[in-house]
């Protein structure tokens, strides 16, 4: 009899509870507006805030660009090369080399040029004479945005009706814009490719790529960053019957080749130079593959296929003839050597583990050694043996960049980290929080501004050194 009231009190309290913990949660989503996402574990991370709030904060803050409250850009200094113009930095392997950066950051954190709201999706950004370009979801239409960089004011939107919705990343587009030459390349998730002036946002010319090859999307859109090298622009659209990547003239939108039927994955074309051979690499659903830049000819592959989701991570040029690919989802790591005189060059393994597994992040190198996160752990490995040397710091499914002898951790949280890309431990030097929200966009930096986004803020930070 006694327990039995026990158990009943304890049901009550239980219940009781319960009831509590519901009404403060209704009272947080109906009146502040609390929601979640997803993170890269599949744990929520919690914001407060509706979309019809931040778009109607976004469009008031854009409002005041126009109407001449923040000043007008300053004049570009034509005698500075652009330079971080394309997805992760010049060679899109993550390594900012322009100039020092500062490393002894205060206790709040770098000083901030500047922070505003932002339309949603995971694109990084290119920057150059001044300005900064990159895609984002406002409300139904996807928009190619440009900003000045020191005041965040913005300079012209080109939009269009594109919505792409999945649970677990949400809404918006994923893949980072190119600048070369005065023109954006920019690649929305369904797949139209524009191509505009970079001055005024006006429209040269338009393709949508997976019309052009009879291509399905991906689960997770269209991600890959353009890549132009020469007169060309490459994307990777997937199509079957040789139209799984594409090169198009950058000047006319002109389909010049076309090649392979693999299925596309999430991983941006690059331009490499290993054993002497200066060509592209594609990184598909099923292998990374080099290709002459001028027909698409097929000069190595290698196979790389993760079961559970088409490949992220970037691949990173380790020496003359050494590429390196990681991928998450327990897949691992693996450095594979390059050799021959002429083509097909032969590809031979050199080490195979899992102790680095980017899952869509990517790793950079410095000085013999490859940092990245592993999972969500940061971690440093050999590589030219592939052993783990450390692993350490808890920074989520974010992003990292290397500058001088550190690294730039961009955590999934918006946190902002200064790290030693050191082999010897995990040293963390610095850390604030820089925006809110889940974050997954990588970092840009340029004549040591720094540049960091997610689908609800943008922000610049001063990075120059004293």
């Amino acid at each position: 009899m006694a327990r039995s009231s026990l158990l009943k009190s304890a049901l009550v309290v239980v219940i009781g509870l319960t009831a509590v913990a519901v009404l403060i949660i209704g009272v947080l989503v109906v009146v502040f507006g609390l929601r979640f996402e997803l993170g890269g574990n599949m744990r929520p991370i919690f914001l407060f805030g509706s979309p019809e709030e931040h778009y109607n904060n976004l469009e008031s803050n854009r409002s005041q660009h126009y109407s001449h409250l923040l000043p007008a850009a300053p004049v570009t200094d034509a005698s500075k090369p652009p330079y971080w113009t394309e997805f992760r930095g010049p060679d899109r392997d993550g390594h900012y080399t322009q100039q020092p950066i500062r490393t002894d950051w205060p206790a709040g954190g770098l000083t901030q040029m500047w922070k505003q709201p932002i339309g949603g999706g995971y694109a990084s950004f290119a920057i150059a004479n001044n300005r900064v370009y990159t895609i984002e979801q406002r409300r139904d239409r996807e928009a190619v945005t440009a900003y000045d960089v020191d005041t965040g004011r913005e300079l012209w939107v080109h939009d269009w009706d594109a919505r792409f919705d999945e649970m677990m990343g949400g809404s918006g587009p994923r893949a980072t814009p190119t600048w070369h030459e005065d023109r954006v390349y920019a690649l929305g998730a369904t797949g139209l490719l524009w191509c505009l002036d970079a001055t005024t946002g006006k429209v040269l010319w338009r393709r949508d790529v997976l019309s052009d090859s009879d291509a399905v999307n991906l689960r997770w859109a269209m991600s890959a960053a353009p890549l132009v090298v020469e007169n060309l622009v490459i994307v990777q659209p997937g199509g079957g019957s040789g139209w799984s990547v594409v090169a198009y003239d950058r000047r006319s939108g002109d389909v010049v080749w076309h090649a392979l039927d693999d299925v596309q994955s999430y991983t941006s074309p690059m331009t490499v130079t290993l054993n002497g051979f200066r060509h592209i690499v594609v990184v598909t659903a099923e292998r990374a593959v080099g290709m002459v830049i001028d027909d698409g000819t097929v000069i190595w592959e290698h196979p790389w296929r993760v079961p559970v989701v088409p490949n992220i991570a970037q691949p990173l040029v380790v020496n003359d003839n050494r590429l390196f690919l990681s991928a998450g989802y327990g897949h691992g790591a693996t450095v594979i050597e390059l050799s021959g005189e002429d083509p097909p060059l032969t590809v031979e393994t050199v080490w195979r583990n899992n102790r680095m597994k980017n899952k869509f992040s990517s790793s950079v190198l410095h000085d013999g050694y490859i940092y990245g996160l592993d999972e969500a752990i940061l971690a440093c490995i050999d590589a030219e043996t592939g052993q783990l040397r450390w692993k350490g710091g808890r920074y989520g499914y974010g992003q990292l960049l290397l500058a001088g002898d550190h690294l730039i951790v961009l955590s999934e949280r918006g946190e902002l980290a200064l790290v030693r890309a050191t082999p010897d431990r995990h040293e963390e030097v610095a850390w604030f929080p820089a925006i809110e929200g889940k974050t997954w966009n990588v970092p840009a930096i340029a004549e040591g501004r720094l540049l960091v986004r997610n689908t609800r803020e943008m922000a610049a930070f001063d990075l120059r050194g004293p």
